[in-house]
């Protein structure tokens, strides 16, 4: 295994370890390659507070970006030291730091979103209403479950908020017989799945079983279902401890 994919690997399993969300895991991941790239491919632990320092002056200065981007790569650099490496950061001495900006905020009218919703229709129109209606951020509507709705009470509990903590919301009254029946959908779903699920070990042998505490992606449960309906695994796919 290469360097790099040896630093990714530990990154990806620092990350688990300490319940980071994935998508704050792909966003760290993705500030360290643009990190070592920028100082010719070499291992980070060749390099130190003034290649963090020049790095991220230079996106200050040459990419322009936002003093919170700015912040999010320094984040991860953090946190790459720190607990990837087990070296953390000292000073970074003299460096610029981007500016921030103070910008009025873009409300839209009552009129404009009636018809931004009106261009929707089925799951996608149910999102919307729930983040205009409820809300709710975007990945709290995406990753909600059966459990979390409380429509006899007309409550959302949010187990996994931003930074951590949980909070109960209202239901727009609107919503809750759209609710009822895109529960009642998924309700059909899973019976019409069900008796297939003896035979996830057998999917499981070709497409390989996620790691500990990693999520099961929509991908990665949709070549489940397609090996279930079809018996036939994906082209791409080949069973766990094969090497040819």
């Amino acid at each position: 295994m290469s360097p790099k994919s040896v630093l990714l690997q530990t990154v990806h399993d620092k990350a688990r370890i300490r319940r980071l969300s994935p998508r704050t895991e792909q966003v760290y991941r993705s500030w360290i390659l643009r990190f070592i790239r920028h100082h010719g491919t070499r291992h980070p632990r060749d390099l130190g507070e003034p290649e963090v320092a020049a790095f991220l002056t230079h996106l200050a200065s040459q990419r322009k970006v936002s003093a919170s981007t700015q912040t999010q790569a320094l984040c991860a650099l953090l946190f790459l030291y720190s607990t990837v490496l087990g070296r953390p950061l000292g000073r970074l001495g003299e460096m610029r730091w981007a500016q921030s900006r103070a910008r009025m905020p873009v409300v839209l009218s009552a009129a404009e979103v009636s018809a931004v919703l009106g261009q929707l229709d089925g799951v996608y129109w149910l999102v919307a209403m729930l983040l205009y209606g409820a809300g709710l951020r975007l990945m709290e509507c995406l990753t909600l479950r059966v459990k979390d709705l409380d429509l006899a009470r007309g409550e959302i509990r949010l187990r996994t908020t931003k930074g951590g903590g949980a909070r109960v919301t209202m239901v727009p009254k609107s919503l809750v017989e759209k609710l009822k029946q895109h529960l009642g959908e998924v309700r059909r779903v899973h019976q019409r799945d069900a008796p297939d699920a003896d035979r996830i070990p057998e999917a499981l042998f070709w497409l390989g079983t996620p790691e500990v505490n990693e999520p099961l992606t929509p991908r990665f449960l949709a070549r489940v279902r397609q090996y279930l309906l079809t018996g036939l695994p994906p082209f791409d796919s080949k069973p766990r401890g094969s090497s040819s």
